[in-house]
């Protein structure tokens, strides 16, 4: 079974309440795509510099999928992408291969999860470059961030191993010979099931508007690109209990690469324009030969009244043979 595509709930909120046990690992079942991920996503107030660090475990193939990335103003594309390395020991989030050494530890569980990585990256010109050799000048990029919760909670999906919180993010960027005490916000979020990147498409979103005001969605599509009548997700308001939705759409245009050039999303009645601001995308590719190309994209978004914010926006767009 597609992780995504399974009913979303129309209960209370309670339901939606985060098991401080699922902060950790879990045990894999025998299917060979069961996977186990965790990404951290991170941006300034102004949209000027952002990144993200996922983990993806694979124990059926031995592998660990580890990416790490830095955008910026007037920055090229700095990213490390290892889809070789060994698995974490037992009980741990520590990644250690020749491209990187990294550590994701949950210090206070729903509430503060830490994110240490050094890694050997290289700077990109031309993000497009993130599908083919990535032979861009080497440079070393290391993290020390912290996510902690920004409101009362996160987001589990109903019938679905797989949860999100919104949070401040804070902590120190190295990048290079260059320095940066970083205070922001993002997203982090935890999944676990059996999930076939080359067969599914969808779009997910989330990033937080200058009132404090946070949004997600997620919604599958067809591999024709069709949106499918199923979504899930919330808004946040400031100082306020999440409201969750079971409607999203997005629109988007796309260059030659498949990079989004300009879009709406619709997170139930909460409608946001968006404007694409630096590309990280991952080339994906199944042991078998298939391909899927995943532009992340960190984005403006723009709702009708005025406010604005950054956020983060990624499409899986499975490529047919």
């Amino acid at each position: 079974m597609v992780q995504l595509l399974l009913p979303c709930d129309t209960g209370a909120m309670s339901n939606h309440a985060i098991d401080p046990a699922d902060e950790e690992r879990h045990e894999p079942t025998s299917e060979r795509f069961w996977s186990e991920s965790y990404y951290f996503d991170f941006h300034d107030q102004d949209g000027s510099l952002g990144g993200y660090v996922r983990i993806g475990l694979y124990p059926n193939l031995g592998v660990t999928w580890q990416w790490a990335c830095l955008v910026g103003a007037g920055r090229p594309l700095v990213t490390a992408i290892d889809h070789h390395a060994p698995l974490p020991p037992p009980g741990t989030l520590e990644v250690r291969s020749q491209v990187l050494e990294a550590d994701h530890e949950c210090r206070v569980p729903n509430q503060r999860f830490g994110v240490l990585i050094e890694s050997k990256a290289v700077a990109l010109d031309d993000p497009a470059q993130a599908y083919g050799p990535m032979g861009g000048e080497k440079t070393p990029l290391a993290f020390d961030l912290e996510w902690e919760t920004d409101g009362p909670g996160g987001y589990r999906f109903r019938d679905m191993t797989r949860y999100e919180i919104s949070c401040q993010v804070n902590g120190r960027i190295r990048v290079g010979d260059e320095r940066i005490e970083f205070a922001g916000h993002g997203q982090r979020d935890h999944s676990w099931g059996v999930r076939d990147w080359w067969n599914m498409a969808y779009c997910w979103n989330a990033g937080r508007l200058e009132d404090g005001t946070y949004f997600h969605s997620v919604a599958p599509r067809t591999l024709d690109g069709e949106e499918l009548p199923w979504a899930a997700g919330y808004v946040q308001a400031p100082g306020e209990a999440l409201v969750p939705i079971h409607t999203s759409s997005a629109r988007e245009e796309t260059d030659a690469n498949g990079f989004p050039t300009k879009g709406r999303i619709e997170v139930g009645d909460f409608h946001l324009d968006l404007s694409p601001l630096y590309v990280a995308p991952v080339l994906m590719v199944d042991p078998d030969g298939r391909v899927s190309r995943f532009p992340r994209t960190m984005a403006r978004f723009s709702h009708a009244d005025g406010r604005q914010g950054p956020g983060w926006i990624e499409w899986n767009q499975v490529q047919q043979p």
